[in-house]
């Protein structure tokens, strides 16, 4: 009997040692991911300083921690939400979206995303239509993975969105394509080799993926031979066309 009682002591010691281990391991291993995805996240593309003078210009304001509201003279009841890319700080969008204030006259709302991500939030749409019931036409938009995440929101609230602006991105989802407005620069061929829709696309000739943003230089992204002012002022004048005839 006392051979089957050390044996049972034995294996109880030995459970106990490979949980034991095997708790240290899986620590260890979520320690290691998430140090990986925060030396991932923090490695992320700034806003140049033609970007941080609209900030600071007044010409945008910061309602909310992750939301900057840019305002036309005259009140709109139409607004674009706008997702930025991924990994952009998002205040590198704030000169595009200024062009597109003032071409179009609507109120443009910058999204400010978890980590520089939209993937982590894709429904933020849904707490900023709430808070702006004067706004009658609601859409949205956006850059890159941005473009992505407002395209899935998009499909899945068909109801609140009237219209969809994609700029270096593609429908993602089902959206209709009547309803949406694609833009991207001739050097973006990722975007131009995924689109399989005619309806509404604007090709910017000398135009490339990272120019939307105020960013900088994107890596694997080749130089435009137009500047970053003329690729914007194309897309922004492409939306104002296709509001007019959205909202008609």
């Amino acid at each position: 009997m006392f051979p089957f009682v050390f044996l049972i002591g034995s294996e109880e010691r030995s459970m106990k040692k490979w949980l034991r281990i095997s708790l240290i391991t899986v620590i260890s291993l979520v320690i290691i991911l998430a140090g990986a995805f925060f030396i991932y996240v923090s490695d992320y593309y700034r806003a140049d300083d033609v970007a941080i003078a609209v900030m600071q210009s007044g010409a945008a304001t910061q309602v909310q921690d992750n939301i900057v509201l840019l305002s036309p003279a005259t009140s709109s009841d139409t607004a674009l939400i706008f997702y930025p890319g991924a990994k952009v700080e998002y205040i590198a969008y704030l000169p595009i979206l200024e062009r597109i204030k003032e071409s179009s006259g609507i109120t443009c709302i910058l999204v400010k995303m978890p980590f520089n991500m939209a993937i982590f939030d894709a429904n933020a749409a849904d707490k900023i239509i709430d808070q702006f019931p004067e706004i009658k036409n609601w859409y949205i938009g956006g850059h890159s993975m941005g473009g992505a995440m407002a395209s899935n929101y998009a499909s899945n609230h068909q109801e609140k969105v009237k219209g969809l602006i994609l700029l270096g991105a593609y429908i993602y989802g089902n959206y209709p394509a009547e309803n949406a407005l694609t833009v991207y620069g001739t050097f973006n061929t990722s975007v131009a080799e995924k689109i399989n829709y005619t309806e509404n696309i604007v090709v910017i000739e000398g135009g490339n993926h990272a120019q939307f943003g105020n960013y900088g230089k994107q890596k694997g992204d080749p130089d435009a031979t137009i500047s970053s002012v003329e690729q914007q002022n194309i897309a922004a004048e492409a939306i104002k066309e296709f509001l007019v005839i959205r909202n008609d």
